[in-house]
């Protein structure tokens, strides 16, 4: 049995992060590790991560990494290189995962050809499913390589992002140098790119959900605009500190 090592960035996460270590507590099996690396909270993230990862069970190891730096690039490359385990899963705070996620994983990746994966991530709110958006994302894995680098969708490039819930091992994720921390946001496209060296990647047909935050406080209409409209630029190399503009922190 492989050892799955649970990373999650985090940034002033206190509302959601309780309700997501929560749940990693019942996985089953459990991960080998769980290692929140944090950019700077200045609420009550690492007290709410320390209490909880306390209460975990004592076989599972787990750390709190204070990063000098904030940036999600830079918090989950230093969660990964504190990492112990031969997989690393990248864990959005404000995401949840199925119970029996890492076998899941570890199945996935029985197979030598699939370098990376990721879920199907549902968008969800409190009280409304994001149906059409969610669909939208799903269907961008596929089409996005498809319409910008057709060549490389013929190779097994798909386009995962981090609400859902990447994974890969950890031998490839440094074999490809980890996350570019010079990139200000689609740090998770570019790693799908040069994780494709090592295999495919590839969109597992099981659902995570994410929170609709994001979506909540833009309206669906203009979030589902910024998303083609960022997919778009990107897609043709337009600079990832351009896009950044579009894409405001939202906590």
């Amino acid at each position: 049995m492989s050892q799955v090592s649970i990373v999650i960035p985090t940034l002033d996460e206190a509302a959601c992060l309780e309700r997501t270590l929560r749940q990693l507590t019942i996985l089953h099996p459990p991960a080998w590790e769980i290692i929140v690396a944090d950019g700077g909270s200045k609420d009550d993230t690492i007290a709410l991560a320390e209490r909880h990862l306390e209460s975990i069970n004592s076989t599972i190891r787990t750390k709190i990494i204070q990063c000098d730096r904030r940036g999600r690039s830079t918090q989950m490359n230093a969660g990964a290189n504190a990492a112990t385990g031969q997989i690393l899963c990248f864990l959005h705070a404000d995401t949840r995962m199925p119970d029996d996620v890492i076998s899941v994983i570890e199945q996935t990746l029985t197979d030598p050809k699939i370098a990376c994966g990721g879920f199907i991530s549902l968008m969800v709110g409190e009280q409304k499913t994001r149906w059409g958006i969610s669909l939208h994302n799903y269907l961008k894995t596929y089409y996005a390589p498809l319409l910008f680098r057709p060549h490389l969708f013929i190779k097994g490039l798909r386009l995962l992002f981090g609400d859902q819930v990447m994974f890969c091992r950890r031998a490839d994720f440094w074999e490809c140098g980890g996350f570019d921390e010079a990139l200000p946001i689609m740090e998770d496209g570019d790693l799908c790119r040069k994780l494709l060296r090592r295999g495919r990647i590839w969109q597992v047909d099981r659902v995570v959900q994410s929170s609709d935050r994001r979506v909540k406080k833009w309206g669906a209409w203009k979030a589902t605009a910024l998303y083609l409209y960022i997919g778009i630029l990107w897609g043709i190399g337009a600079s990832t500190s351009y896009l950044k503009r579009f894409y405001e922190d939202i906590r």
